[in-house]
């Protein structure tokens, strides 16, 4: 993790890139147009961050409910009366195909601006663009990658073709007859892990040998080369919902299997670079940038107070909400006692540090504990859980008691480098379904939503 920048810096190239992306926002008629509304008089602001899977969608199938949501959230002319993000940890496409997807389901427009992949904050992270980067996922990975900034980049099917022994677990795709010969690659200098991949053993084997090599595949393995070329995952759920009654598994179980490989392999953890998608601080404080830029367009001359996220994994949807919130407070006391300190106040010099010293990390996604006081942030962030999921009333009941909502008798379906802390997981409202939920936040803010 030293490698990383701090998030002060990545927030302002994180703002720069958006704000880039935003003035193209400001100037297109088709998207300016779809909001006007204006906070009613009296009342404060609010943004709502949407996850997809098991929210507002199964599979290919919309929740009961979510279209008539989306219909209450614009007007007659399809414009949005308060910023929406939609928050996925998919990652497998580009922002355009899930809007267009998304606006196919819920009958109502969305744009590629508000839609957050797991991957979207990757664009922060320059240090690695003109690295030679593996990239293992499905989907339109290589394309995804240019997308994001990365200019040198390298395919697990390009990496195998290249070197035609090493993928031998599938019979049917050893090499017949006489051997191919090897073209050879120039070394990779980093992996990044975009989402569970179609073929796990083809995958797991090939990041293991380039992990174990240096980056050359060609070379013998060597265990003493550690730590390992810089790793970049997106996504860390363990278990998504699709249509089928149970939960699948995510790229977070894919990360569990390498993760188990290389450690078994050679005594070593695995490390990573930055861990990114929800629920990461860095994924929420990009979702809060593009509620921002959605509230400006709107009109709004007043900061955005509050978010709602809205979820179904306790693990990645409440955990992150949560832990954003925690660090939208930290900052709001890091900024207090900065304002305090400048006006002569006395200030212990290391409590700025304390609420800094409880994230790690991995938890903040990849950059150090520094709590920027110069922008506005919002006031806080609320978690609320959907029963529609993976999470069900009828499997499981979150006691009232934050201290026992989980145990460490039960099962802890978070990343290995997130903290077990059960009052992350603990949401601020539980409801039945997204129109509940939705229906809830108007009431709270006062707003009417028809």
């Amino acid at each position: 993790m030293q490698r990383v920048r701090s998030l002060k810096t990545g927030w302002q190239l994180l703002k720069t890139s958006c704000e880039g992306a935003a003035k193209l926002v400001v100037t297109s008629p088709s998207t300016s147009r779809n909001y006007s509304h204006l906070p009613p008089q009296g009342s404060g602001s609010f943004g709502l961050l949407f996850d997809i899977d098991g929210v507002l969608v199964r599979g290919r199938t919309p929740i009961p409910g979510a279209k008539q949501v989306f219909r209450n959230l614009v007007d007659s002319n399809g414009k949005y009366k308060v910023p929406v993000v939609f928050v996925t940890n998919a990652g497998n496409c580009m922002r355009q195909t899930k809007a267009e997807h998304l606006s196919e389901m819920l009958d109502v427009e969305v744009s590629p601006d508000q839609v957050m992949l797991s991957h979207s904050p990757l664009r922060m992270f320059t240090q690695f663009h003109k690295m030679r980067v593996l990239v293992s996922g499905q989907g339109p990975v290589e394309e995804v990658a240019h997308n994001l900034g990365f200019q040198d980049v390298i395919t697990i099917d390009m990496l195998r073709e290249a070197y035609p022994l090493l993928d031998v677990v599938d019979h049917d795709r050893r090499p017949k007859g006489s051997i191919p010969p090897t073209k050879g690659l120039r070394p990779i200098d980093a992996v990044i892990l975009f989402g569970e991949p179609i073929r796990w053993e083809t995958n797991l084997q090939l990041i293991v040998d380039v992990l174990l090599t240096n980056g050359n595949p060609e070379n013998t393995w060597s265990s003493q080369q550690y730590p390992h070329i810089p790793v970049l995952a997106c996504n860390m759920d363990l278990l998504w919902m699709a249509e089928a009654k149970n939960p699948r598994f995510g790229h977070g179980m894919f990360l569990v299997c390498l993760e188990s490989l290389y450690k078994k392999i050679t005594g070593n953890e695995l490390k990573y670079e930055a861990l990114i998608g929800k629920p990461s601080v860095v994924t929420y404080n990009y979702a809060e940038l593009l509620i921002r830029q959605q509230a400006e367009t709107l009109g709004w001359n007043t900061p955005v107070k509050r978010l709602y996220a809205i979820g179904d994994n306790p693990m990645a949807d409440i955990y992150g909400a949560n832990l954003y919130n925690r660090y939208l407070q930290a900052s709001r006391r890091t900024k207090a006692q900065m304002q305090a300190t400048s006006g002569g106040g006395g200030v212990d010099p290391l409590a700025e540090t304390v609420d800094a010293q409880k994230m790690t990390s991995s938890e903040l996604g990849g950059a150090s504990s520094v709590f920027g006081a110069e922008e506005d942030l919002p006031e806080g962030c609320s978690s609320m859980l959907v029963c529609t999921g993976v999470y069900s009333r009828d499997q499981q009941e979150l006691p009232s008691d934050t201290t026992h909502t989980v145990t460490e008798q039960q099962i802890f379906h978070g990343h290995r480098d997130f903290r077990f802390d059960p009052v992350l997981l603990q949401p601020s409202f539980v409801v039945q379904d997204v129109k509940e939920a939705v229906e809830l936040v108007f009431q709270q803010e006062g707003w009417p939503l028809e």
